[in-house]
């Protein structure tokens, strides 16, 4: 047995794109639409592994999603937290729970999909903006 992927259904394919694709900067893998279906699929992954695969499902007809935090969150480890969420904040990210501690944050995608950043190896050193920056709604 191995892990294939995770799938999470979006309202907005676009907005969706721009936030796990541009903001959050996953590889697209794949996309297919099915019409036959009417629906589209997106596979990202993270840059150099995609073993791990995130599947947006992404319905041609409108449909009210709710429950997103049920759904849990999405981890992935980043090199520099700070400058990811930098990143992150000038793609129109809103920071919901800051780095802190110089080891973990938190974002929502736009279908409110919980997305956990954590700081490969070691923590940094507490830096400002972050270290004094409050958190924002849920994640």
């Amino acid at each position: 047995m191995r892990y294939l992927h995770t799938m999470v259904r979006v309202t907005d394919l676009e907005a969706s794109l721009k936030f796990y694709r541009d903001a959050l900067g996953l590889d697209v893998i794949r996309q297919k639409d099915v019409p036959a279906g009417r629906f589209t699929l997106v596979f990202l992954a993270a840059p150099g592994d995609h073993s791990a695969q995130v599947e947006l499902t992404y319905n041609w007809d409108p449909e009210v999603l709710q429950g997103g935090r049920n759904f849990g969150h999405l981890a992935y480890a980043v090199e520099n937290i700070y400058a990811s969420c930098e990143r992150l904040q000038k793609h129109g990210v809103t920071i919901l729970r800051p780095p802190r501690d110089g080891y973990m944050a938190f974002v929502r995608s736009p279908d409110h999909v919980s997305v956990e950043l954590l700081q490969a190896h070691a923590a940094l050193p507490p830096a400002e903006p972050w270290a004094s920056m409050p958190n924002t709604g849920q994640w």
